[in-house]
C-alpha cells in the first residue's frame, strides 16, 4: 500500500482539488445548497480562511489558509465530505471496503493538495481556480460561472468583471 506524505505546516496556505467518485456526475452543482451548508458548518467548527474556491459539477478547487498552530486540513475536508454526504443517496454500487467504512461512495477518498510557496504561486493558483469553468467549457467567460469566489474578487476590486475570457487566457491553464 502506498504511503502518501502530506505537507503539514501549521498556519499554511494550501490549494486543494477534491473530486466526486463519479466524474460524470453533476452532484456538486445540483446540490449546491447542501454543499455550501456543509462547507460553512465545517468552517464554523474548525475555522479557516477560504482564499478562493470554485465548485464545478464533479470537483472543486479551493485555497485555504489555516489558523496559526493548526495544520489539520484533513479533518476539515472530512467534515465537509461527511456533512454533504449525510443527506445524499449512496452510489448504486459500493465496494466491500466502502460498505465496511460506512462510505456512500460519493467522493474519491483522496484529494490533491499543494502547499502554496509564495505570492506568485498563490496568484497562479487563484487564477487557475477562477478560470477552471472556462477551461472545462462550462462557460465562455469566468464571470458567467456562479459557483466561484471570482465574484467576491470583483466586488472587492481585486479583479475586473471582464477578467478571464477564453480568448484572453487561452493556453495558460492547460487548454
Amino acid at each position: 500500500m502506498s504511503r502518501y506524505r502530506r505537507s503539514l505546516v501549521p498556519g499554511g496556505t494550501y490549494f486543494f482539488t477534491v473530486t466526486l467518485a463519479d466524474r460524470r456526475s453533476t452532484l456538486l452543482t445540483d446540490a449546491i445548497s447542501p454543499l455550501r451548508l456543509a462547507y460553512a458548518c465545517a468552517q464554523q467548527r474548525m475555522p479557516f480562511e477560504s482564499v478562493a474556491i470554485c465548485i464545478l459539477p464533479d470537483h472543486l478547487h479551493a485555497i485555504w489558509t489555516l489558523p496559526t498552530g493548526d495544520a489539520d486540513y484533513a479533518g476539515r475536508w472530512s467534515l465537509i465530505k461527511s456533512g454533504f454526504s449525510r443527506d445524499m443517496p449512496a452510489a448504486e454500487v459500493l465496494s466491500t471496503s466502502k460498505v465496511r467504512k460506512r462510505e456512500k461512495g460519493i467522493w474519491q477518498r483522496r484529494y490533491w493538495e499543494h502547499q502554496i510557496q509564495d505570492e506568485p504561486d498563490l496568484q497562479r493558483h487563484i487564477d487557475y481556480i477562477h478560470y477552471n469553468p472556462v477551461k472545462h467549457a462550462l462557460v465562455e467567460r469566468v464571470r458567467d460561472w456562479p459557483y466561484s469566489s471570482f465574484h467576491r474578487y470583483v466586488r472587492n476590486g481585486s479583479l475586473p468583471e471582464d477578467w478571464g475570457s477564453r480568448d484572453e487566457l487561452s493556453g495558460q491553464f492547460g487548454e
